[in-house]
């Protein structure tokens, strides 16, 4: 299968890009390289690449599971090189599970299983990075902070 984007500049490096979904994405980058500081930067969306890859894979997974998630969230941490091109050597990903009566178990299943079988941004990202991950499992009642 093959996949396509397009990419249109409005101004400088402010970008729009969209692919077969059709919706917009904004690219952009600082002023002092020629952006305006009015998107996300193109290595931002690769980590929000991955946490979205990684996600769709493990929230399903657990819901198959009957596992009592009240809430997710994911956060990922990518440290570059110092010189160029400054791709990611190193990536954290850290899974945040709100419910009670989440099984350990079945949160690392389901995390291994995005790694090892489905997550193909991550299966494209290894290549380059060392990718790793952790995970906590917090009460539901912990779910309404969070969000506040």
């Amino acid at each position: 299968m093959t996949k396509e984007i397009f990419l249109r500049q409005l101004k400088g490096n402010t970008l729009v890009s969209k692919g077969e979904s059709n919706h917009w994405v904004v690219l952009d980058t600082k002023p002092e390289v020629g952006g305006h500081s009015a998107g996300t930067t193109p290595k931002e969306l690769m980590l929000m690449a991955l946490a979205g890859c990684t996600s769709m894979d493990v929230i399903p997974i657990l819901k198959k599971k009957r596992s009592p998630v009240a809430g997710f969230e994911c956060r990922v941490k990518g440290t570059e090189r110092e010189e160029h091109p400054k791709y990611f050597t190193d990536i954290h990903i850290e899974y945040v599970f709100y419910g009670d009566g989440i099984k350990p178990e079945d949160v690392e299943r389901a995390i291994e299983l995005s790694e090892t079988k489905y997550c193909s941004v991550s299966g494209q990202l290894r290549g380059t990075a060392n990718i790793t991950t952790s995970y906590r499992i917090e009460p539901a009642s912990a779910l309404n902070e969070a969000q506040g």
